[in-house]
């Protein structure tokens, strides 16, 4: 995958790679260290896994791969495991994480003066490989922040001048499409462009969810020979996720019609119909949830929600700015705490049984949609199920 056609960060991934494997051939030589600088955790992946597969046995895994992080291992431990040979492995690898540490308050004369002195003599059968995740350099590397841009060149004037620096840009939607139509191709697959490009825009061109979900689909469609839009919408789970943040758009911006009819549409494809009923409200008052967070912590771009929310509790990427937008839309805390209350008694009700889950989501979506009424209580109970 190299060449003009790919973006900065495949075409550095590649380069990376190409020298890890010309350097196993004997063709070409081995830096003593490398800085893997971006937060694309795709191409961080794909380097990891080139480096693993050219130097690391399984046999000797235990023996030759290290895995540290400066966060509780000192550089200068990790700098002298490095320069110890191992009695049981022939060449050793050393990933090096939260590099961060190197560049935090205090000048760390200490630490680079090390640095220095180990990449002075280093041990030619160890590689060090210092993982740089702290800065996001944007697909348009003219976009670079200010703070990034210094910290980049912070890093260039201190490990780079020992170490060969692969630039980890983040993939742009172009590049993503491009790379999933060569992937089915490679795996003797036809994609429709189309198909190809809802599943980038629904998960927001993260690389490392595009992967994933193009692997199934691939194991889905393997005996038609070719994925279409269809597959994609029946399959990805984030394309149909992507009907939910229109219905929370619909019902922050108070817009009732729509919010139904994108209710019956969510329960039309869902393919369990009111079967899902507990699903769908599930992920109601999860989202819910999230936009009082968003509210709460005054999160006005993407960059800072994946602060203000934690692993495992946040949104698909392309849902992010989308939500910011609706979670201002609401005034107060208490608009969004009574969204849940209704959500908690809507929820009461369907595990009640009753004739017509169908009508209890529609009145749900309803008073959702509606402007706020003085009160509308609710059991604590009922409260405490959406909100603990």
């Amino acid at each position: 995958m190299t060449g003009s056609r790919w973006g900065a960060g495949f075409t550095s991934a590649a380069r990376f790679i190409a020298e890890i494997e010309a350097a196993v051939t004997g063709t070409g030589k081995l830096r003593p260290g490398y800085v893997l600088v971006g937060d694309e955790n795709f191409l961080l992946d794909r380097c990891r896994s080139a480096v693993l597969k050219a130097f690391v046995q399984d046999d000797l895994r235990d023996f030759c791969l290290s895995d540290l992080d400066l966060t509780s291992t000192s550089i200068f431990d990790a700098l002298d495991r490095a320069q110890t040979p191992s009695l049981m492995a022939p060449f050793q690898v050393f990933f090096i994480r939260n590099v961060r540490q190197l560049y935090s308050r205090g000048a760390k004369k200490e630490e680079f003066a090390a640095l220095d002195r180990y990449f002075q003599s280093p041990n030619p059968q160890a590689l060090l490989i210092f993982i740089a995740d702290f800065i996001n350099i944007p697909a348009d590397t003219r976009r670079l922040d200010l703070d990034d841009k210094n910290r980049f060149e912070r890093l260039t004037e201190t490990l780079g001048e020992h170490c060969g620096i692969v630039e980890l840009a983040r993939v742009n939607e172009e590049d993503a499409m491009r790379w999933a139509l060569a992937t089915a191709q490679d795996a003797n697959l036809r994609m429709e462009p189309d198909a190809a490009r809802e599943l980038v825009d629904a998960l927001g061109a993260d690389m490392m969810l595009v992967s994933s979900e193009l692997e199934k689909l691939l194991l889905y469609t393997a005996g038609r020979g070719r994925v279409t839009l269809g597959d994609v919408e029946t399959m990805v789970l984030s394309a149909k996720q992507r009907t939910l943040y229109e219905l929370t758009d619909a019902i922050s911006a108070r817009d009732r019609a729509r919010s139904l009819a994108l209710l019956h549409g969510l329960l039309n494809s869902s393919g369990t119909g009111e079967d899902g009923a507990i699903g769908h409200l599930y992920l109601l008052a999860r989202t819910f949830r999230q936009m009082l967070v968003i509210l709460e912590k005054n999160v006005r771009d993407s960059r800072a929600i994946w602060q203000a929310l934690w692993q495992g509790f946040r949104m698909p990427p392309f849902a992010a700015n989308d939500l910011i937008r609706q979670a201002r839309r609401y005034k107060s805390r208490r608009e969004l705490t009574r969204a849940l209350r209704l959500v908690a008694r809507a929820d009461l009700e369907l595990r009640s049984s009753p004739p017509d889950k169908r009508l209890v989501l529609e009145r749900l979506v309803y008073e959702l949609a509606s402007e706020p009424k003085p009160s509308t209580p609710v059991s604590d109970s009922a409260q405490l199920a959406f909100e603990s």
